[in-house]
């Protein structure tokens, strides 16, 4: 029981250290999308709208010691970007529910994203954007971490 409080907490720590606030918490091995709260993101340096996240589900996994599968809707308002970030340790699975998102890992290529789509980030890379290709429409995405049990999920880059 405790090992599924931690994965529970973890999802708040990861949330948390992406400098949002939550008012409700998934309980101790998951939580259905209705009974947590969604969360915003900081204002962007850029001057334009952030994504939010609503976290599904968070569960240590009995059998990979030590690590915790996250899942999560982020939820990109037109025009939308995330800050440039790392996922730690990750491993990272995104799948566009709905709308259009470009994404670009340091060294790579910026790659246009539809509905149905999907991609993964390796442990360790470094998300320089995402963004919301559209103006008018929102994009949504599933993202799945697996991840070292207590680790931050996503660390912005500092500014400055």
């Amino acid at each position: 029981m405790n090992r599924l409080l931690g994965a529970g907490a973890l999802l708040l720590t990861a949330v948390a250290a992406a400098g949002c606030s939550s008012a409700a918490a998934p309980g101790p091995a998951a939580a259905p999308a209705s009974a947590a709260a969604p969360v915003s993101a900081p204002a962007a340096a850029m001057g334009h709208p952030e994504e939010t996240l609503t976290p599904l589900l968070a569960q240590a996994l009995p059998n990979v010691a030590g690590k915790t599968f996250t899942s999560a809707i982020v939820t990109f308002p037109p025009s939308a970007g995330a800050a440039p970030h790392r996922h730690g340790d990750a491993f990272v699975y995104a799948y566009v529910l709905e709308g259009t998102v470009r994404s670009r890992l340091e060294g790579e290529p910026a790659r246009t994203y539809h509905q149905g789509e999907n991609w993964t980030e390796q442990p360790g890379a470094h998300h320089v954007a995402t963004d919301n290709v559209s103006a008018t429409e929102p994009a949504k995405l599933l993202v799945v971490f697996v991840a070292t049990t207590g680790e931050q999920l996503k660390v912005d880059d500092p500014h400055g």
